[in-house]
């Protein structure tokens, strides 16, 4: 059994809790609620259930995903049980949060093929043992229409076009669809089925985690409190990080390629991304801000100290100093990399294409060095392609393989043609 513990024990443990969880927030709400709820858990000795929805709309969980997993991690390791919900159904409506126009439908079995990619990558950072997956579907597939409706007389209309993203879409006269106003009803519904007692999400997410409290009370199910996290600037140094707008660092890329985007990030950017998404501790970060401030320190010493942390979080031990010195032999001494793909004839023949006369762009395509023929014409025009160190300017580039060749498409992608 569990040891009785004292009130002032217990006052101390919910302080102790309460500082940990309150790290890098933005939102804890109710506070007082929130107070109450730990120090109920930790004199019944009951685990609180906390929530975050995942909706698998891109395959690969990024950066900007882990700064709440990582939040969910310190629930764990504080003995709570961590509730993930992939949202089967609220992808295929897409959450409008932060978005000016609707959301390009997904179909069912695109969203479910991305699903498999986040149930394997949440337990680089999670506890498989001591974690809770869910699909929404397992719910709202069950839903008659009724059910429906009486779902959505739980809410107001002037209360969901009180959110900041449907009020700019209608000033702009931009259409908004029924099925995207019923998005935060399903989220809070969620909250209603596997009983949440707090549910984080990024900022972006508050009102719809608030709207899953009045959900809640409307089944009569006790509210949740909510945490709200920062959200993670992409690469571009602008836009929150996303797959979609291509300004992310996957955590399941390799060592080098996570290092090398580390090192295209903005200085101004440094200190979030210690604070967000790596694991220092707060004296560690304390002394990187001071070491950020001193004119006298270079910050790329510091942003190669990033990189080569968030490569060993993802990756077996060491594997941040080898690409700290791959990335430093490439770009500080200008030389190859020492392990690139290559391509025989051979392989380019099972590709569809003839090795005397290569259409560049869908070589760069069909292996993958870009997503699509667009985005190779994009790369050629902007001065982002290279064959043997000579810069390609033409989309309608062709070239004919009677050498050892080495193609490099932006600053770190590389293949090696082989005769």
């Amino acid at each position: 059994m569990s040891k009785i513990l004292s009130d002032k024990e217990i006052t101390q443990e919910v302080e102790r809790q309460w500082t940990l969880i309150s790290r890098g927030t933005v939102d804890l709400l109710p506070e007082v609620e929130w107070k109450d709820l730990l120090k109920k858990s930790i004199s019944e000795n009951k685990p609180l259930r906390v929530k975050q929805g995942f909706d698998p709309t891109a395959p690969d969980i990024h950066l900007g995903h882990t700064v709440g997993i990582r939040k969910l991690k310190q629930f764990q390791e504080l003995g709570h049980q961590i509730v993930l919900i992939i949202g089967d159904y609220t992808s295929l409506v897409g959450d409008p949060s932060g978005q000016s126009s609707t959301r390009p439908p997904l179909t069912y079995d695109e969203v479910m093929k991305n699903s498999e990619t986040y149930q394997v990558q949440f337990f680089k950072i999670l506890d498989k043992s001591k974690t809770e997956i869910v699909f929404n579907g397992d719910w709202f597939k069950k839903m008659n229409f009724l059910e429906i409706m009486q779902l959505a007389s739980k809410y107001t209309v002037a209360r969901l076009l009180e959110r900041d993203d449907f009020t700019k879409r209608l000033e702009k006269q931009t259409p908004i669809s029924i099925h995207e106003l019923f998005y935060p009803l399903m989220q809070g519904y969620d909250s209603v089925a596997i009983k949440a007692d707090v549910e984080i999400g990024a900022t972006e997410q508050k009102f719809n985690l608030l709207a899953g409290r009045t959900i809640q009370e409307a089944y009569g199910v006790k509210p949740q409190v909510i945490l709200t996290m920062p959200i993670l600037v992409g690469l571009d140094g602008q836009k929150k990080m996303s797959k979609s707008l291509n300004n992310y660092i996957g955590i399941d890329e390799s060592p080098g390629e996570i290092f090398g985007k580390v090192m295209s990030i903005a200085d101004e950017q440094i200190y979030s991304y210690f604070e967000l998404a790596s694991d220092v501790t707060l004296e560690e970060l304390a002394e990187i801000k001071q070491k950020l401030n001193k004119p006298d320190v270079n910050p790329m010493v510091i942003k190669k100290e990033l990189g080569q942390r968030l490569v060993d979080m993802y990756h077996p031990a060491g594997s941040g100093q080898s690409a700290r010195e791959e990335f430093e032999r490439v770009f500080s001494n200008k030389q190859l990399p020492q392990d690139m793909p290559e391509l025989t004839l051979e392989e380019l023949k099972k590709l569809g294409l003839k090795e005397d006369k290569i259409y560049l762009v869908h070589l760069m395509s069909k292996t993958e060095m870009v997503k699509s023929n667009s985005e190779a014409r994009k790369l050629i025009l902007a001065g982002a392609v290279t064959i043997d160190g000579k810069k390609i300017d033409s989309p309608d580039f062709e070239f004919s393989v009677d050498k050892e060749m080495i193609l490099k498409v932006g600053k770190r992608r590389y293949l090696k043609l082989l005769v």
